[in-house]
C-alpha cells in the first residue's frame, strides 16, 4: 500500500444526531461544553437550533470566536437561535463540511480560502505565494474593494461568506533537515494542503508535496513519513508538530486568510431582520478573532521557542528567490485577475 494512503483518506465523521439538530428547529439542546459570553435567559426554546463546524481544538482563536458568535446571535435574537460549536473536526474535515454546507446539512462553518477555492475561483489571488508585504498589507486588501468583491464572489456556490477571520502567515518546518536556502528545499516531502495551488508551490520550490488532511500531520510527522509541513506558529503548536519537526523557516510564503461561512440554504430560512444579526454578529467576531489570533500566535512562538523549536530567519534576498520561483505560478492560476494582483501590489504602499 502506497505508504501516504492511509493518510489521505478523509476523516468524514458527521455525527447524524448533530446534522439532524441543525436541520430541525426545535427540540434540540446545547451541546456539552457550549458556552456563551453572555447571560441566556432561562427556559427558552429557540425557534432554530444550527451547527457549527471547526476543525481547530476548543481554546483555538478561531474556536473561541466561533462561541463568541453564537453567544452574540443568541443575546441579540433574544434566544430564538441556537448556535452549536462542534470543534476538532467532529463534524468531518474542512472540505467534506464544505460539501454537507452546500445542502444545509451544517450550518455555519470556518473555512480556510485553500479549502473554499471551488466555490470562488477569484479567490485564489488572495491565496497566492508571497504575495504581501506584511499582515497589514493584507488587511488593507481584505477590508477594502477587493475583500468584499471576493466575499460577494461566492454567492450562488451554496455558501455565503460573513467575515474575515486571521490565519497568521504560513511557514516551512521540518524534522531533520532546516530550511535556510532555496537549495534546502530540493528533495524534500512536504505536507500541504490538498489544493493545486499548495502542490505546485511546493514543485516549484524544488520538493515533493504531500496532500494530508490537517488532523493526519501530526502522525506523519512522527513516523517521518513526510520530511516536513507548512502552517502558521499557532496550529504548529497546538497539533504539537514542534514536538515531531523543531526547524522552524520564516520564509512567510503564504498569508491565507479564512472566512466565517454559512449555508445558503440555512440563510434562506431567515428573515432579513435576523439576517442582519447574523451578519452584525460575523463581523464583531471577526474583530474579536484578530485580537486573539495576535495573543496566541505571540504566545505560541515564544512556547515553542523555550521547547526547542529552532527559528530561522531568511536575508529579503533569499526570501526574493524563493519569491522568483512563483512567476509560472502567477501566470498559470492568475492570467484572468492579474489586475487584481496589480491592485494588491499598489496597496503595499498603503500598508
Amino acid at each position: 500500500m502506497n505508504k501516504h494512503l492511509k493518510l489521505r483518506i478523509r476523516r468524514i465523521t458527521a455525527f447524524s444526531t448533530a446534522v439532524l439538530c441543525g436541520m430541525m428547529t426545535s427540540g434540540c439542546h446545547t451541546a456539552s461544553g457550549q458556552s456563551y459570553p453572555f447571560d441566556k435567559k432561562a427556559e427558552i426554546n429557540p425557534d432554530y437550533v444550527f451547527t457549527y463546524a471547526e476543525n481547530q481544538t476548543s481554546d483555538y482563536p478561531t474556536t473561541q470566536a466561533a462561541r463568541y458568535f453564537a453567544g452574540l446571535v443568541n443575546e441579540k435574537t433574544e434566544g430564538r437561535i441556537e448556535i452549536i460549536v462542534y470543534p476538532g473536526a467532529e463534524l468531518g474535515d474542512e472540505v467534506s463540511t464544505m460539501e454537507q454546507m452546500k445542502y444545509g446539512g451544517i450550518d455555519f462553518a470556518r473555512g480556510s480560502l485553500s479549502s473554499l477555492a471551488d466555490y470562488s475561483p477569484e479567490s485564489v489571488v488572495l491565496q497566492m505565494p508571497y504575495l504581501y508585504k506584511n499582515a497589514d498589507h493584507m488587511w488593507k486588501v481584505l477590508e477594502g474593494e477587493i475583500g468584499a468583491d471576493i466575499m460577494k464572489s461566492f454567492e450562488g456556490s451554496g455558501l455565503k461568506a460573513l467575515a474575515w477571520f486571521d490565519a497568521g502567515v504560513r511557514n516551512f518546518y521540518t524534522i531533520d533537515k532546516p530550511i535556510s536556502t532555496l537549495e534546502d528545499m530540493r528533495g524534500l516531502e512536504i505536507r500541504v494542503q490538498d489544493s493545486a495551488l499548495a502542490k505546485d508551490m511546493i514543485k516549484a520550490l524544488g520538493a515533493t508535496p504531500v496532500p494530508l488532511v490537517y488532523e493526519d500531520v501530526a502522525d506523519a510527522l512522527q513516523t517521518h513519513e513526510v520530511d516536513g509541513a507548512e502552517n502558521n506558529w499557532s496550529s504548529y503548536e497546538a497539533m504539537k508538530h514542534d514536538a515531531y519537526a523543531r526547524y522552524y523557516t520564516l520564509d512567510e510564503h503564504m498569508r491565507i486568510p479564512e472566512l466565517l461561512i454559512m449555508s445558503e440554504v440555512t440563510w434562506g430560512k431567515l428573515s432579513s431582520g435576523d439576517q442582519d444579526i447574523i451578519l452584525e454578529c460575523a463581523l464583531e467576531a471577526g474583530d474579536y478573532e484578530r485580537k486573539l489570533w495576535k495573543m496566541r500566535e505571540d504566545s505560541s512562538r515564544q512556547k515553542c521557542i523555550k521547547s526547542g523549536t529552532v527559528e530561522i530567519s531568511l536575508s529579503d534576498r533569499e526570501k526574493q528567490r524563493f519569491r522568483s520561483e512563483m512567476n509560472e505560478l502567477y501566470e498559470k492560476y492568475c492570467g484572468q485577475y492579474m489586475d487584481i494582483i496589480e491592485k494588491i501590489a499598489s496597496a503595499a504602499s498603503l500598508a
